[in-house]
């Protein structure tokens, strides 16, 4: 075994710096035996490693190698089976359990000797040893052969000490001295040896000689013994003094603590107590003046604003837990619980009293605002009333019963109020309307405030409108309908229309707003609306039936309005009820007289819905005036649709000549009144599209019209409708009829040419069907210059054909001509010479085309016409002229 120790030292564990102090030769319990050997080995370095470590030989060879490693200290308990009896069998526990048969039990032992001992040294004891003898763990292990298995006694466990650098020069310069130090190293020890016994005996004559200064030294020690039990002594009597004086100062400490929390909690009460004091605690001012306190007064209402203020803080106090279980919390809820109900009454009966006997004053009435037509103002109610806002946020938040209560009386008796006001203003407006007081009610038969028309209209003046170059139009209204007379409209009476409309507007609008205004400030009903200034012009869209296309409002209020706003509006439209009925009983007034009004009505009534809009999307103003200018657009396509249906029924007479369509001159009209009535306005894109309505029925019905003629022919019809049309677009330049412009104008243009062709015919009718000939024998493949030998076109042919055509036949021709022409055209377009002189032109291009197929089809015969160009020009001018 001794062999195969210095073999694993030498292979193993020299090289990785370990030592090996104990081993033991095992097989695992229970198996085929597979011999191995388990080491326990400590590490030369510091801080030393303790291992066991599993060695076993290998098969193919004579030598050892590490299979498995363990820390000494992952080592929880050490098994040896038996304590009484030999057994060579025993555990280790590591991770777990690992079972061994030792090859002797003495091997067994030694090796759980070495365990323990590396236990003790490196370990404190750690591992656990179970089922060993005790006399194994206490005494060493006995020598011989076990004593060099487990590596001698305590001592061989004691860490390996290198030789300092003076000793191996010592040991060198002996050696050096010692001629056979090196080769004879048995005679090298024996020297060594002798020289050590001499040395150990000169030590042990000199301890001899030393031992009466040894005696002295013990006395002296057992001398300084008696002295540390008598000190000793004293520092124990010290010690139980000092716990005496430590148990009273735990005492004092105790007492201390006890007063310090005593005088927190002293402290704390007192804070309870001020808080209570300060934040529930109501002055008698304060009390006088909610139970008894003046509320038509300025300073009363101020002091009964504080005095409910105070009483809200203190109500609404954040009380700590167990506040409310005091008996004296609980006496000041009550009392405040009572002063509350008591001046929320007071404060209730009181404004009932303001609002009914506002609703029930007659003063307020509109016969002193007759005459300017305007709506008595609210403000100094309003102002009075402000003052008791704070004191209706009060009762808001503190009885909301008695507040919405209040809300419906003021609701009530103010919606009477305005009824009234505004049922008068708008019979004043209607009157005006109408034309004077007397007149109106006899003609229009106003009854109330509903404004229904029971009679026929005033008759209306002519229309005049100034046109460019100083040009003047007299026509009469577009439309007659059905319950007007026919008479026209004077302009003067259409802007008086246009202001009194605008008036009504300007009155209703600030009187909604301010109402609205005093309602959000006085009822706490706040709204904050965002203001957009008008950057552009808003979009507008096709409004048709019950559709309208409004201004698209900012992103914040597409979303569902609050509570408040719905209070707000629903307060309006209580009190105003009355305005949307009157405004659409007022545009049907309007509309009555005349149709055109509807465009004024469009324009303004637009513009305030635009400005509104802006103001605030959601208020009551903005959704009342947009249900309003749905009817008004309703009635503007009325007036467009109607016109288009007079265009499809128009008649015209089989006796007279056509000349200009009175729905091409009502076109005319209606663009030169739009034109100035939109002018900069905010729903151009309604007209633009009433225009292309317009303009489409009025060709399809020139059309229409031109195919029934009898006595005029269908390109004259054409011809001087559109030239109509075309000067007024161009005249108007209204740009969203620029391609209607360019399509009438050609229209124009072609008719013109295809009545100037079939008027004119063929003058020379003989010798155009003679050329007609000659072309169609060139055509055929004949040479131009061979026609001439054709027998039906030789020369004298020719000649025969043109001599049938003189120049006085011609221009007799031409008169009658003349004639014709001047019986198809009116006069109020003045197309005649137009018409003649594209006549003229025509001629001249057939003679031109004659003469150019004689001179190449019968080249240098001397064949000429019986007349010239020159002579035609001056048959063109003479007629003209006698004309």
């Amino acid at each position: 075994m001794t062999a195969i120790k210095h073999a694993l030292q030498r292979d193993i564990f020299t090289p990785n710096d370990e030592r090996l102090l104990g081993i033991v030769n095992v097989c695992k319990a229970g198996k085929k035996k597979k011999n191995c050997f388990l080491c326990a080995t400590v590490t030369t370095e510091r801080p030393v490693q303790v291992k066991v470590v599993k060695v076993k030989k290998s098969d193919k060879g004579d030598f050892y190698k590490r299979q498995q490693t363990w820390e000494l200290r992952d080592l929880t308990e050490v098994d040896a089976k038996d304590a009484s009896k030999e057994n060579p069998e025993f555990d280790l526990h590591f991770e777990k359990v690992y079972r061994w048969l030792a090859s002797s039990t003495a091997e067994k032992n030694s090796f759980i000797s070495c365990i323990w001992k590396l236990n003790q040294r490196y370990l404190r004891k750690k591992v656990e040893f179970v089922n060993v003898s005790p006399q194994l763990l206490e005494e060493s292990v006995p020598s011989g052969e076990s004593q060099s298995v487990a590596g001698g006694d305590e001592d061989a466990l004691d860490e390996y000490q290198e030789l300092s650098t003076r000793e191996e020069q010592d040991i060198e310069g002996m050696m050096e001295m010692c001629e056979y130090a090196i080769s004879n190293a048995e005679a090298f020890a024996e020297k060594l040896f002798k020289e050590l016994q001499v040395l150990d005996g000169a030590n042990i004559q000199s301890i001899m000689a030393s031992e009466k200064q040894v005696n002295i030294l013990m006395k002296l020690l057992d001398h300084a013994l008696e002295e540390v039990d008598t000190i000793e002594g004293k520092l124990s009597s010290y010690e139980e003094m000092l716990q005496s004086v430590r148990e009273q100062m735990d005492q004092i400490s105790q007492s201390n603590r006890l007063i310090q929390i005593s005088n927190t909690n002293n402290g704390k009460l007192l804070d309870e107590i001020q808080f209570i004091v300060n934040y529930m605690d109501l002055s008698k001012g304060h009390i006088r003046a909610l139970q008894e306190g003046d509320l038509t007064s300025p300073k009363g209402i101020e002091a009964c604003i504080n005095a409910s203020e105070a009483l809200l803080q203190c109500m609404h106090v954040a009380l700590r837990p167990g506040h409310e279980k005091l008996t004296a919390v609980k006496q000041q809820n009550l009392l405040f619980a009572e002063l509350r109900d008591t001046f929320a009454r007071r404060l209730t009966n009181h404004l009932n009293n303001v609002f009914v006997h506002q609703g029930h004053d007659q003063s307020s009435t509109l016969s002193q605002h007759t005459a300017e037509l305007t709506l008595p103002k609210h403000s100094p109610l309003h102002r009075d009333l402000l003052r008791y806002a704070k004191l209706m946020e009060w009762l808001k938040n503190t009885h909301r019963e008695k507040y919405e209560g209040l809300s419906r009386t003021y609701v009530d008796y103010m919606s009477r109020l305005y009824e009234r006001e505004i049922k008068d203003f708008f019979e004043v407006a209607k009157i005006k309307m109408a034309g004077t007081s007397k007149e109106a009610k006899g003609k229009f038969g106003l009854h109330g405030s509903s404004g229904k028309l029971t009679g026929s209209t005033s008759s209306l003046n002519k229309l005049t409108v100034q046109g460019s170059n100083s040009r003047r139009s007299q026509s009469s209204s577009l439309l007659d309908m059905g319950n007007m007379s026919a008479s026209d409209l004077d302009v003067a009476d259409r802007t008086k229309f246009d202001k009194i409309f605008e008036q009504v507007l300007s009155e209703l609008e600030p009187l909604c707003l301010a109402e609205q205004d005093f309602i959000s400030k006085f009822f706490k009903l706040q709204q904050h609306p965002t203001v957009t200034p008008p950057l552009a012009q808003p979009e507008t869209g096709e409004l048709d039936g019950n559709t309208l296309s409004r201004i698209p409002p900012p992103a914040e209020h597409r979303h569902s309005l609050s509570s408040e706003k719905d209070m707000v509006r629903m307060m309006m439209n209580k009190i105003f009820q009355s305005i949307e009925t009157e405004l659409n009983s007022l545009i049907a007034l309007g509309d009555k007289i005349d149709s055109f009004h509807s465009l004024y009505m469009l324009v303004k009534m637009s513009h305030h819905v635009w400005t509104a809009e802006n103001v605030d999307p959601a208020s009551y103003l903005s959704t009342t005036l947009g249900n309003v200018l749905v009817t008004v657009k309703r009635n503007f396509d009325k007036c467009i649709s109607n016109q288009i249906k007079q265009m499809e029924e128009v008649k015209i007479s089989k006796k007279s000549k056509v000349g200009i369509l009175s729905f091409v001159t009502h076109f005319e009209e209606f663009a030169e009144l739009a034109e100035t009535i939109f002018r900069n306005a905010e729903r151009r894109g309604d007209l633009d599209k009433a225009y292309a309505k317009l303009i489409k029925a009025v060709f399809m019905n020139v059309e229409k019209v031109a195919n029934e003629s009898q006595k005029t022919p269908r390109d004259v019809v054409m011809m001087e409708n559109f030239h109509h049309i075309v000067s007024t677009l161009s005249r108007l330049k209204i740009s969203c009829l620029d391609g209607e412009r360019r399509e009438t104008k050609q229209k124009y243009a072609d008719h013109l040419q295809s009545y100037v062709i079939n008027s004119l015919g063929q003058p020379l009718e003989k010798l155009n069907h003679f050329f007609e000939g000659v072309e169609a024998r060139v055509a055929q493949g004949i040479r131009e210059e061979e026609v001439s030998y054709q027998l039906a076109f030789n020369k004298q042919e020719l000649r025969k054909v043109i001599k049938e055509y003189p120049g006085k036949e011609v221009k007799k021709g031409l008169e009658n001509l003349y004639r014709k022409v001047d019986k198809h055209l009116c006069e109020e377009e003045s197309l005649l010479q137009v018409v003649w002189h594209s006549m003229q032109d025509e001629f001249i291009r057939q003679y031109k085309h004659f003469e150019d197929l004689i001179g190449r089809c019968y080249p240098g015969s001397g064949i000429t016409m019986e007349f010239t160009i020159q002579d035609m020009l001056e048959y063109f001018s003479s007629i003209a002229q006698s004309h």
